[in-house]
């Protein structure tokens, strides 16, 4: 890609990109010196370099009675490109919220196969906020524990927490229930026997439920503000309702 290709990602087009590059080359110049070498009137030039000062790539300084523009390190785009997607990062949930007009029929997605419950499992990851789970342990015979554990630790490390409705069986009472308050977890147990879960939903990213059947090696995405908020209240209902797990 040609450097002016890259600098348009910053609004450094045309001429405000060739005096960019102007000051970038000549290290620091006075507005006669930098209009000369980027082939631009004097007057259009000043201009710009105001701008270029504001967004803090380049600085003035005096040598004598002469003013002089200098230019920062570019490294400055680095940091302009990060502080941008810190704010993105921030804002993405308000824009989510707004993101589903009244109107829009819910998007929903299919998923198959070992390699597809993986990616609706990795999509789960993709959104800041908790996770709200009726879970089962289907997954973990499918997809393996190795698995399992690499899924767990990239959602610790993003800080995605979960609160989970599982059903009581060996593997959840001794394997993960005493690992919660470590894995940034909150369980509710169900009677295996009376409600065997064998599909696991997820409800995450503030507007997606993940409907995932480890037996049939199926999964489905469903985008969209009402389908969201009432599985979201089915599911706070029955928190509320179950006991909290007694510490053993």
């Amino acid at each position: 890609m040609e450097i002016k290709q890259v600098l348009a990602q910053f609004d450094l087009v045309g001429k405000k990109a060739d005096v960019y590059l102007a000051v970038l080359e000549l290290g620091s110049g006075s507005v006669i010196e930098i209009a000369k070498k980027a082939e631009i009137k004097r007057t259009t030039v000043y201009d710009i370099l105001l701008d270029l000062e504001k967004i803090g790539l380049i600085y003035q300084t005096t040598k004598g009675a002469k003013r002089l523009f200098v230019a920062e390190d570019p490294e400055k785009l680095r940091d302009q490109l990060e502080e941008k997607e810190k704010m993105l990062s921030e804002m993405l949930p308000q824009l989510r919220s707004l993101y589903n007009v009244k109107g829009i029929k819910p998007k929903i997605r299919f998923y198959e196969g070992k390699e597809g419950l993986r990616q609706v499992y990795a999509d789960t990851l993709n959104y800041e906020g908790e996770i709200l789970a009726f879970a089962s342990d289907d997954v973990v015979k499918t997809l393996g524990m190795e698995w399992a554990n690499d899924y767990l630790e990239k959602r610790i490390k993003k800080e995605i927490r979960v609160r989970i409705i599982i059903p009581e069986t060996d593997l959840i009472e001794k394997e993960f229930n005493p690992k919660d308050q470590k894995q940034l977890r909150s369980s509710k147990l169900v009677n295996p026997k009376k409600y065997p879960f064998s599909i696991e939903i997820n409800i995450y990213g503030h507007q997606k439920v993940a409907l995932m059947s480890s037996k049939e090696e199926t999964g489905i995405i469903i985008e969209g503000a009402e389908i969201y908020n009432t599985m979201k209240l089915i599911f706070e209902l029955l928190w509320d309702n179950l006991p909290e797990i007694k510490v053993k």
